[in-house]
This record gives structure tokens, C-alpha cells and sequence, in this order.
């Protein structure tokens, strides 16, 4: 019997065109109202998410 992908934390991961895992930034919840364009903006953008190959192999 095979090992399922845990599909509650592959919903969260994107993998970029070389193969790269890409997540969600972190402070985008909420009280961002106030911040300037220019922060809101930024955080707007995935950032690199380092896994292990092992955990990997359990999680995807």
C-alpha cells in the first residue's frame, strides 16, 4: 500500500517551473489595512519554502 500526499499541506505549497516549493508569505492575515502599498505588495509574494527530502516524500 502506497503512502497518501497529505492534501491539507499540498493546497498551501505551489512548485515554481524548476522546481522549486513555493509557499505563502507569513504577517498577510490581517491589519493590513494600514500598510503602505508598497508593503502590502511585497508581501503579496510567495516565498521559498525549505522541506527537507524526507519530509518531502511524506508530505507530497
Amino acid at each position: 500500500m502506497s503512502v497518501k500526499t497529505n492534501k491539507s499541506f499540498a493546497k498551501r505549497l505551489t512548485v515554481s517551473k524548476y522546481g522549486k516549493i513555493m509557499a505563502r508569505g507569513t504577517g498577510r492575515n490581517h491589519f493590513n489595512a494600514k500598510e503602505s502599498r508598497r508593503s502590502q505588495l511585497a508581501k503579496n509574494r510567495s516565498v521559498n519554502f525549505n522541506i527537507s527530502n524526507k519530509d518531502k516524500a511524506r508530505f507530497l
